[in-house]
Formats: C-alpha cells, structure tokens, sequence
C-alpha cells in the first residue's frame, strides 16, 4: 500500500510535513532571445522546427530553456528543494518551508514573483474538497479481434484501410508506469520498427518507465494505441512513432505532478511531436490547502490548464480524457481537461451510450466540453502479462481517440492542429446540437477526411486571399465566373467570429478587432470551397 506509513511516523513527522509547501518560482525575463530564436536548431530539434514552420507556429522566448545558472543557485537556498523547471512559463517548482520559499524573493534578484501551491499563502482562501483520484480509470485490413468495436466506432477502421495508421506522425504519452512495454509480446510489432523513440520518467529523474510497479496505468493506455496481437488486437495508431514520458506519483496527490506534465511537455514539443495523450486529471490533493474548486475549472487557471494552453499555441495536438467524476459529487471535467485548446473525450459503451462515470461540461469552461466522446466503458486493453482484457474508465476513450486522430492527421498533414479538431468535431453525431454529456457526440473519422478532401478538391484557385499573416483587413480577388463568396472566420476553439458575405466590389473584410492567433477561414459559393489557417497579428 503506497501511502501505508505506521501512524507512529505519522504523528512524528506530521509537523514537518505540514510545514512543507510547494511553489512555483517565476523568474526574470530571458535573455538573449534574439540571439536564440535567429539559430532554433539550437534549443529545437529540426522536426520541431520543420513542424511549426509548416503549421505557422511562431518561435519565440516560450522555446528558450531556463537559465541553469537560475537553478542552479536555486539549489544552494537553505531549506530548498528543486523539483520541477518550466521554459514556457520561466518557472521552477521548488518545495521548503514558507519562510524558506519567501526568503527566495530577497535573496535572488532574478526571482520576479513566488506562487503558492497552498492558495492561502496568496492571498485567496481555497475551498477544502474531497480527495479525487488523479488516475482516470476505475492498408491494411486487419483483423481487429477484441478492439473492433472501439475502433469501428470511430471509423478509424476505414482510415487504416487507405493506409493511414500512424506512419510518420509522433506521439507522446504522459502517463504512470509502462511497466513491461520493453518485453510485451503485444508491443514486438512497435519495438521491432523501432517506433519507441525515448522514455523518461520526469518524477524519479531517470528513465526506468517499464520497471514502475506502483502502476500499469501506462501500458493499458498505450496499447489502445499501439498494442498489436495478430488476429487479436490493433490499437488505433499501431504504425506511429512514440514518446513514453512518466509524470504521475503513484505515492501522493501533489500539483508538483502539474509540473511534471508541463516540462514533460515542453521536451515533447521540442522533440517535435505532434499529439500528446493524457489520461490523467488533477482536481484536489491530499493537501487540501493546494486543492482546486470546481469554478477554478474554467479553462485558464490550474498551471497544467495553462501549460496545455501553450502546448496548443506550440502546434500539438492535445487529447485528454474527461475525467471519471459523472457520478460523484465534483462531476465536471478537470484540469487539464478544462483547458480551452484540449480536445477533450468523453466516455460511452459498447452502444454508444454515456457512461455514468463520464465526466461533464460546464458554464465554468470557456469552450464547449466535452469536445466528443469514444467507448471508454469495456474498452479492450493489454494487461503487463500480455492479457487482452477489458478497462472502463475515459483514461480509455482518450488514447482510442488520439490514435484515431493521429490517422486523420497522417491523411492530412498540411492541416493545423486547430483544424484537424475542427474537421472531428464537424464529423460527430451531434455537431448541430453538442451538450455537456457527450459534446458534440461520437465523431466519424471517415467523414472527417472526406469533409477535408471535398474541400480541398473543390477549390477553385483563382480565388486569390491575401494578406496572410494579416493584421487589418483580408482582402479576396474573385473570378468573373463567381459573384458572391460567403466566408467565415472560426477561432481555435471552433467558435465562428465572423460570418460575411463579399463580392467584387466589397471585396474585404476587417479583422482589426480580433485578437492575434490563428484562425480557420471557410469560404463558400456556388462553385467552390475551401478552408485554410489565417494568421492574424
């Protein structure tokens, strides 16, 4: 038992644990930024920067690692443990005493701003909850044996069909132990094309993921997506590439863990890597002080919710499950699930119906969750010992579905990430009418390439668009055959912003107003159609 200390320990230590806090230590501004964003291959590898060139992803101090120098000293402070560090936000999560963290403002000038796990020590009273478990669980014709139903339910059959499994697209993993991964029969087929690119396990700091026997949690997940047993199973994306990154501690509930999932992120971005799985979601802790309340769920306040956030801005894919709290009292869906550039997934049965434990939206969230949702209810998995059996929980869902997208992405690869949401979303049983228990609904992924292709094929390329990046106003050269195009600008969350009809004469639109991002711009007539990324300044 993990957390099976004597009470004799306890009542001794208890003082000194309490005294214990966790903080995140936000630092000066970096330097030399120019110097660092004019050579990326310095601080990216060159997939990384080949995939946000071809995405429109801006390089900028965000890819810029934290100054060593600032840790290092860091180290040295009485009473101070290093235990995380963050490039996007410029942040080290360092755990002491509350006199000890304090003292870091005035001893280090390079110390912009100190925030406390514990929200008290902020100046905000948190409110005590219910501890929750972090762990969301309770070309080919293959022969998908146990896994057909939460393939074929998806239609990710169809795309594995036009030869779309995964092949050249890379996804990362941040979960618990992948215990025996490195053995398993059901990963041969992954291993033997060496499609397991690195492992690292960001809370022990070395890269033993296939040993942890505190959790299996890992393998299950990946092998939705990855595991293959001829005649018996497929997962969804059995031909990717992947990243095994360990940011779950099986022994607490800590937000240090936020802080794992974020760096582990950051390396994955790095490494160019296009879809992040998580099957993990944070809402209270053992310490109730560092707990969340249920209107914190809004999209922009847990630190993992905001590291997701960038990650997004980055140009991955992020696919998260909902969470498995439907049925209890917290109910909605956590962090980072919350997050408005997540693609969320909900869970179903076999049939097609919600699962009771599947998580909800909410009037708290700033975007529509869940996004949609996948069986997670009896979804076939493979244990450690290379067992086909069966696992219910949106820990599930979600890696059957990111696989599922990773195909989708394969099929499309000049899409963006925001786009490839869109085209899912679009896809689901219930676009025209989503709601908090299954979103927008179970998504076809066949029909989401054919939407995307359709589109493509019926574009007319004498229809000129131009500024893009734009800063104030678009501007379209129509044929003479065309009289009028219908165009329709949508934010990265799907949200339409604008819907405007132009023609010869009024042939602009201002977009003055909005704020700077990426856009999805439709555009529609009588004879064509087409939907591409705006970027607006």
């Amino acid at each position: 038992m993990k957390k099976g200390l004597f009470v004799l320990v306890l009542v001794c230590f208890s003082n000194m644990l309490f005294a214990q806090e966790d903080a995140w230590i936000y630092l000066e501004a970096k330097q030399n930024v120019a110097t660092y964003i004019s050579n990326p291959i310095s601080i990216l590898t060159q997939k990384a920067v080949d995939r946000k060139n071809a995405h429109g992803v801006v390089i900028d101090a965000r890819d810029m690692p934290v100054n060593e120098t600032y840790i290092s000293q860091l180290k040295t402070a009485t009473g101070i443990t290093v235990m995380a560090k963050s490039k996007w936000f410029n942040a080290v999560h360092v755990r002491g005493t509350e006199v000890d963290i304090n003292n870091l403002k005035t001893t280090f000038s390079f110390v912009d701003r100190i925030d406390f796990a514990n929200k008290s020590l902020n100046g905000n009273k948190s409110v005590k909850q219910k501890k929750q478990s972090k762990l969301e669980n309770i070309l080919t014709d293959f022969a998908y044996g146990s896994a057909a139903n939460q393939n074929q339910m998806v239609k990710v059959d169809q795309l594995h069909k036009l030869n779309y499994t995964g092949t050249g697209m890379t996804v990362a993993v941040l979960d618990a132990g992948f215990t025996n991964v490195n053995t398993m029969a059901a990963f041969q087929r992954l291993r033997n094309a060496g499609n397991i690119k690195g492992v690292y396990d960001f809370v022990d700091r070395d890269d033993n993921v296939y040993t942890n026997t505190s959790s299996d949690h890992g393998t299950w997940v990946l092998s939705t997506m990855a595991g293959y047993i001829e005649n018996q199973y497929v997962g969804t994306a059995p031909d990717a590439t992947y990243y095994l990154f360990t940011t779950e501690d099986g022994s607490s509930e800590n937000p240090v863990e936020e802080s794992y999932w974020v760096e582990a992120a950051e390396r994955a971005d790095s490494l160019g890597v296009d879809v992040i799985n998580t099957s993990l979601g944070y809402t209270t802790y053992d310490n109730s002080n560092y707990s969340y309340t249920t209107a914190n769920m809004d999209g922009n306040t847990a630190f993992i919710t905001k590291g997701a956030n960038i990650a997004f801005e980055k140009g991955m894919l992020l696919v998260t499950s909902a969470g498995n709290d439907g049925a209890n009292a917290w109910q909605i869906v956590g962090a980072p699930a919350d997050a408005t550039g997540v693609f969320t997934i909900g869970s179903v049965n076999s049939l097609g119906v919600k699962a009771a434990s599947s998580s909800i939206g909410s009037v708290f969230q700033s975007s529509q969750k869940p996004d949609v949702v996948a069986q997670g209810e009896g979804s076939a998995i493979i244990t450690k010992n290379d067992i086909i059996s069966t696992a219910s929980g949106t820990s599930f869902s979600s890696p059957i579905m990111a696989g599922g997208m990773v195909c989708l992405w394969q099929a499309l690869p000049n899409k963006t990430n925001a786009e490839i949401m869109q085209l899912v979303r679009q896809s689901a049983s219930q676009f025209n009418n989503p709601d908090y228990f299954l979103g927008y609904g179970i998504p076809n992924l066949q029909t989401a390439l054919n939407l995307a292709l359709n589109i493509q094929n019926n574009f007319d390329a004498s229809i000129k668009v131009y500024p893009n990046p734009v800063k104030e106003r678009i501007y379209f050269e129509i044929p003479s055959e065309e009289s009028q195009l219908n165009i329709a600008l949508f934010d990265m969350l799907g949200k339409q912003v604008l819907n405007i009809s132009v023609d010869a004469v009024n042939n602009q639109i201002d977009v003055s107003s909005l704020s700077k991002g990426l856009y999805i711009l439709r555009l529609n007539s009588k004879k064509t159609s087409k939907s591409f990324k705006i970027i607006k300044q």
